[in-house]
């Protein structure tokens, strides 16, 4: 028999998932999840794992109940390693333990991961203190959403009414004009602070305060809907001072990466980090060449080179992949001079043991020139591992001052096999290469790039936008992924909407 582990995935932000609940995932056969995980936490599955969406959203199951505890007692009966992934904690205001119940009552081992609960996270995120030495000392959780089946209520609305200074209500959006009036004839004053939260700990979240005979036509007016707490309590006044999350940067902002989907990882944590909500959007696959009889040839005759020239993390990658296939490593480097493009190919270099002789001021190719011109040129080898098609301007400097360059292809760049489709506009796109916008305007035309902010990595990227007929708003002034970050975040507090900027 196999094992079900009951996993709490955390109240939306991918990040807030624990430790064990993440190695669970990347080590399960097979994963059951709701509609309120993250759907990027399925990223982490092995390759082979079964994935079951179970549904179970506001109104809306995917699978009844008695089919999802069917499920998992079948795919446990496997000898499988069952996740059973739930949004939240699994054992709060979930079905975790009927499920666990099941489970045992069927002879089937079961673990309970807990998770991080929307029931405190949710106000966290939104700067409410669910207690505070002036404010509350005590806080009751409640359910929003009754059995149907039961035809009185459990709760008892009196005593929350005039017990726990905050009252917390989870799946409540639905219901919320009767918890409003249960609680206000109770003796609940209609004057007590009162709010609701949709969508909370993600870049979508949406807040709304008032006074709780009000809050009612205050969440009408304001549209919200489903999934959302509501909080009734003193202590939602302190929002107005500990707010943090919607404050950052790009906080709400949809952003575009269309970088190759494994490089994609450090630009798209630089925008989650600032508020931003990411939609990866592909456009190039990197493929290193083989075999490459020509890499392997000047791998075997590193020392006669002068110097090694690497132009992207990509060439970096694929030549050291070489490199220790070939029973070598950095000490084959010894003596030959090594110069990266930019800060992120040196960082890969380092990585691996090497540390870069010269680093150009701009990250360009017109910035190793400017490093080349510091060397002498005339009279020795250089070795250009790079992508298949690319600029020549290095390439022609060196050979123009008397020295000799062997270009060697590395990798290709293709168009990616699976397209996204854009659901919804967004307020920005983001260029790192001009590979990226070639490909962009190939797989999902111009007309989507109108009206929205432009942001180009640097000018050679700008330049192909331009030939594009496109309009850049946004160039960075250090041409690196920080750097276009910097510049995105610079544009949004710096009051320079409507201008075209390089910062």
């Amino acid at each position: 028999m196999g094992k079900v582990y009951l996993v709490g995935a955390g109240p939306g932000d991918l990040k807030l998932i624990t430790l064990r609940g993440l190695e669970l995932i990347q080590h399960a056969d097979v994963i059951i999840y709701d509609n309120l995980v993250d759907k990027d936490l399925i990223a982490f599955a092995k390759k082979k794992a079964e994935l079951i969406y179970a549904g179970k959203k506001a109104s809306q199951h995917e699978l009844p109940q008695e089919d999802i505890n069917a499920l998992l007692l079948k795919k446990a009966a496997k000898d499988n390693v069952v996740v059973r992934l739930k949004g939240g904690d699994p054992f709060i205001f979930g079905r975790g333990g009927e499920e666990a119940e099941f489970l045992v009552d069927h002879g089937i081992v079961c673990e309970i991961v807990p998770g991080v609960t929307s029931a405190v996270s949710v106000p966290a995120y939104a700067g409410i203190p669910l207690t505070h030495r002036e404010y509350a000392s005590t806080v009751a959780f409640i359910t929003g959403h009754e059995d149907e089946k039961k035809t009185t209520s459990a709760i008892r609305w009196y005593e929350l009414a005039n017990g726990p200074e905050t009252l917390v209500f989870l799946m409540g959006i639905k219901n919320l004009d009767i918890i409003v009036r249960r609680l206000i004839r109770e003796g609940k004053d209609p004057d007590t602070p009162a709010c609701i939260i949709q969508s909370g700990t993600l870049p979508t979240q949406k807040v709304i305060t008032g006074p709780l005979k009000l809050i009612g036509s205050l969440a009408k007016s304001a549209g919200i809907k489903p999934p959302g707490i509501i909080i009734v309590g003193h202590v939602v006044s302190l929002r107005n001072k500990l707010a943090w999350f919607e404050k950052r940067p790009l906080f709400g902002k949809k952003v575009v990466v269309t970088r190759a989907l494994h490089q994609s990882a450090r630009l798209g944590r630089l925008l989650v980090e600032r508020g931003a909500q990411v939609i990866h959007m592909p456009t190039i696959e990197i493929l290193a060449i083989k075999p490459n009889t020509r890499l392997l040839k000047a791998i075997n005759s590193l020392q006669t080179y002068y110097c090694i020239i690497f132009t992207s993390v990509n060439a970096v990658s694929v030549f050291f992949d070489a490199l220790y296939r070939q029973g070598k490593d950095m000490r084959s480097l010894h003596g030959i001079k090594v110069i990266p493009i930019g800060d992120a190919t040196a960082s890969f270099l380092s990585a691996r043991g090497v540390i870069p002789d010269h680093m150009p001021e701009q990250f360009t190719s017109e910035g190793v020139i400017e490093t080349l011109g510091q060397l002498t040129v005339k009279g020795n080898r250089f070795l250009l591992p790079r992508a298949a098609e690319a600029r020549d301007v290095i390439v022609q400097f060196i050979r123009t001052h008397g020295g000799t360059c062997d270009v060697v292809p590395v990798y290709r760049t293709h168009l990616p096999e699976k397209t996204r489709p854009l659901d919804e506009k967004p307020d920005i796109v983001t260029f790192t290469s001009s590979s990226t916008v070639t490909n962009f305007v190939r797989l999902y035309g111009k007309g989507i790039l109108k009206d929205v902010i432009i942001a180009s990595i640097g000018p050679v990227t700008t330049k192909t936008l331009d030939e594009h007929g496109l309009h850049v708003t946004i160039e960075a002034k250090r041409y690196d992924i920080p750097g276009l970050v910097e510049a995105i975040e610079q544009y949004f507090t710096g009051g320079n909407f409507g201008q075209t900027v390089q910062i």
